[in-house]
């Protein structure tokens, strides 16, 4: 690659007025419901999210006050089930997840030295979506309809037939809605970190913390469809009777556990890695030093996204799986140890070839150490069955989790937070409150779960609301009590303490820290821009702020940002990114009324939800494509690069390759879901099915047939294969409706649930393939789709390849199932 050669610099207080004009929001009310930037988005996150660990932690407070003594009469048993269900769904979907969501959306861009995330109004419908479903939570919790199934929601306890009421759906529901944000940022930050860095930056030059941030979002992208999958699926039954977990009609509660621990165990290093992630951005600072073994750190990273996959079955030891299975899922459970042990050694390593400062996000640091690898040597213990059967479900379990997600996210979440701040608001911290917080949270950690690991071995089971008045239990369930609000005194003071700072901290100067990192190369508080220019290799803020970096300033009026090659990090071209929108909040309110109707039993009126989603997404298209043809654009001295609709590889088609492996993953979970109902559940094989095999898979082998002719007429003449294209796919959605009617009663048993859920599916996507071939018409009419300018064509053509390789699969397992059965 030429070397990029920088421009001559400019007027810095000119190009940040420039800029701050396009890229900022309006004042008031209308600013914050259409912003679309991501250092607000991100901040927002993080603050919701601390605001729902505080809900969850006064909801610890109260579990704590019913366990000091044994016959507690602070809480009644239906209350004490709502609330110990709520504080682990607040803390592991409202405040765990969100707040990595949240610090990744801030600091990424700032890091890989780009302008804004890749998809700015996807993420702020992540941001609705997750405020609208998190306030629905909150609402059941206020109105006493809260969950009350654990945060695991076991069938058949969450079935129809044990929880009749609707606070089962609030969590299927509630969840599911939030999911839409997870995985949202999944795709946002997957595609920046790929596709939107510095020029020039290559991968094996990214800051750790990409590296950690990357392999999150991948583990997002496959971790988070299993649960989604798991609760529609449970949905559907509670709402219509289909029997996919019922035992009786073919069903198996156990698939509800594989499903949700194909999500739940990848959780704990979803939660864990951007922690690490920011700890080896920040100890390297505290240290005075470089971090030691990036190579290795990075194949810890991939080797941890790896192995998370392999271990779910660790969670169900006890439920009679065969010994073969039970020795290789102990041995993957143990090796997991490995790359985690590789990340710390290379932390020690660190501290010991620099000259550590015990400043506050040190001291934040150590209690990571101090407690995280603690809850990896219990982790190591629960990994050997036989210890896993005598420790199963007793409050030992209880500190092992809190020890792995205070330890391992917590604490460093506190140490970034310290770290971070002055970025956040431009001003330092105001000594004092801090180190005494810090110890108050240590102390009041160990002293409320180290004693928790001997009450678990004196047999005390989790999950309960009294217990006998056995001496072993009284004293240590009282301890922990007593230390829980120690701990809660100590939260308060951290927040009093990043309060004072926000409101009366003394202005920070430029990179406070003398980290020499790209995100502090930028004014603080960070712009709305972030830097003025995008980087060169070398250069620093003053020259960035110049302009003498590609892109200065905005000349052109809009929001622009190079997009380079995801391996060598060389310019591709320029994407033009929206401004604030007011479509995010509209189509988050829309789906949050779906939901809402769901939860009240309106079936009927909520397919006219689902239709008004549609058609909220619809005008999301206005902004896609360009009816003019820009040519190249200068970026620098020497280079040109062409605007994106006039590309074939653009940010939409790595963003629709991330959401089909997330869509993919879900598919073969639905196909796992089959298998394992077919092998495993009793009450098969089905009963005899009335479908006419042989005609319904004639017609749909010519439909699948006429589409893939379609598909290639449009790879060839666009206009005529669409048009095609349009009138085979309506009529597939014809025929669906018509095999849905001829299909056996879906009630009758898994069978025949499981195939209409499958019809559904498909159908889905022949909807959204019929609008993606509707949009390139539209596209095509406008003078969007041209020639040099392709816009949405490569999205549908893609979209339609998946469609029919789902419908070809799912035809063919209906046939197999009809011949061999």
């Amino acid at each position: 690659m030429t070397p990029l050669q920088p421009n001559p610099p400019q007027c810095a207080l000119h190009l940040h007025r420039e800029l701050d004009r396009i890229w900022g929001r309006p004042r008031g009310l209308r600013g914050v419901l259409v912003s679309v930037n991501h250092s607000e988005l991100g901040l927002r996150f993080m603050v919701a999210a601390f605001i729902f660990f505080a809900i969850a932690g006064c909801l610890a407070m109260l579990i704590r006050a019913q366990l000091a003594t044994p016959a507690g009469a602070f809480l009644d048993t239906a209350l004490y089930n709502q609330f110990f269900t709520m504080h682990g769904s607040l803390m592991m979907f409202l405040f765990a997840i969100p707040m990595l969501e949240g610090l990744g959306m801030y600091l990424l861009p700032k890091m890989l030295g780009s302008r804004d995330l890749a998809f700015p109004r996807l993420s702020a419908l992540g941001w609705w979506c997750y405020l609208f479903g998190g306030l629905i939570i909150l609402s059941a919790l206020v109105a006493g309809i809260a969950p009350d199934g654990g945060w695991f929601m076991y069938t058949p306890l969450s079935s129809k037939t044990y929880s009749p009421g609707v606070n089962a759906d609030v969590w299927l529901l509630g969840v599911t809605f939030v999911e839409i944000s997870a995985l949202a940022a999944a795709i946002e930050i997957t595609v920046t970190i790929l596709r939107m860095r510095a020029p020039g930056m290559k991968l094996t030059e990214m800051p750790l913390f990409a590296w950690y941030m990357l392999g999150t979002s991948a583990m997002m992208l496959v971790g988070f469809p299993p649960l989604i999958l798991a609760s529609v699926l449970l949905e559907i039954e509670r709402a219509f009777n289909w029997p996919f977990f019922d035992v009786m009609r073919g069903g198996d509660p156990l698939l509800w556990q594989h499903l949700f621990w194909l999500f739940g165990h990848p959780e704990v290093y979803i939660i864990f890695l951007p922690a690490a992630g920011a700890i080896s951005t920040i100890l390297p600072v505290m240290c005075r030093t470089t971090i030691m073994g990036y190579g290795a750190i990075v194949a810890a990273v991939l080797g941890l996204v790896f192995l998370s996959f392999g271990l779910w079955v660790h969670h169900m030891f006890t439920v009679g799986i065969p010994h073969m299975a039970l020795a290789f899922f102990s041995a993957a459970s143990a090796l997991v140890a490995v790359p985690t042990a590789v990340q710390i050694f290379a932390w020690i390593g660190t501290m010991w070839q620099g000259r550590p400062r015990m400043r506050l996000p040190m001291l934040h640091l150590m209690g990571f150490f101090s407690t995280f690898v603690m809850g990896g040597l219990t982790g190591v213990m629960l990994a050997i069955v036989p210890f896993n059967w005598q420790a199963h479900d007793t409050a030992f379990v209880t500190a092992h989790l809190h020890y792995v997600l205070i330890g391992g996210f917590v604490f460093p979440m506190m140490a970034a937070a310290v770290y971070w701040m002055p970025l956040f608001t431009g001003r330092q911290a105001i000594k004092g409150l801090g180190p005494m917080a810090f110890w108050l949270i240590l102390i009041g950690f160990h002293g409320t779960f180290f004693i928790m690991h001997l009450t678990g071995l004196l047999g005390m089971p989790r999950r309960i609301d009294v217990y006998p008045d056995n001496p072993e239990w009284i004293w240590p369930n009282l301890v922990s009590s007593f230390f829980g609000f120690v701990m809660a005194a100590g939260f308060t003071l951290f927040a009093l303490d990043l309060l004072l700072q926000l409101l009366f901290g003394p202005k920070a100067g430029r990179d406070p820290w003398q980290a020499e990192s790209l995100e502090w190369a930028m004014p603080m508080p960070a712009p709305s821009y972030n830097i003025a220019s995008l980087p060169l290799p070398g250069q620093g803020a003053l020259q960035l702020a110049r302009g003498e970096g590609l892109l200065p300033g905005a000349p052109r009026q809009r929001r622009e940002t190079l997009v380079v090659d995801a391996i060598s990090g060389a310019p591709r071209h320029i994407a033009i990114l929206p401004g604030n929108s007011a479509l995010p909040i509209l189509t988050a309110a829309v789906i949050a009324g779906f939901v809402l109707l769901m939860l009240a039993g309106l079936y009927a009126l909520a397919l006219f939800g689902l239709i008004a989603i549609a058609a909220m997404l619809w005008q999301w298209h206005r902004f896609m494509g360009s009816a003019v043809d820009e040519g190249m654009v200068s970026v620098a001295p020497r280079l040109s690069l062409p605007v994106n609709p006039g590309v074939q590889d653009g940010l939409a088609r790595t963003g629709l390759t991330c959401l089909l492996i997330a869509n993919g993953t879900l598919f073969a979970c639905f196909l796992f879901a089959i298998g394992f109902l077919s092998v495993i559940a009793p009450n098969w094989p089905a009963p005899e099915s009335g479908l006419a095999t042989i005609p319904v898979a004639a017609l749909a082998a010519v439909l699948i047939l006429a589409l893939i002719a379609a598909s290639g007429l449009a790879r060839i003449r666009l206009a005529a294969g669409v048009v095609v294209a349009l009138p085979v796919i309506l009529l597939g959605l014809g025929a669906t409706g018509g095999l849905a009617l001829l299909l056996d009663d879906p009630t009758r048993h898994a069978r025949d649930a499981l195939r209409a859920a499958g019809l559904g599916y498909v159908a889905l996507h022949c909807g959204i393939s019929g609008l993606l071939a509707l949009l390139c018409l539209v596209q095509r009419r406008d003078g969007r789709i041209v020639p040099g300018r392709i816009s949405a064509w490569p999205v549908w053509r893609i979209w339609q390849d998946y469609t029919l390789a789902t419908a070809l699969i799912l035809t063919l397992l209906i046939a197999a199932q009809e011949v061999l059965t």
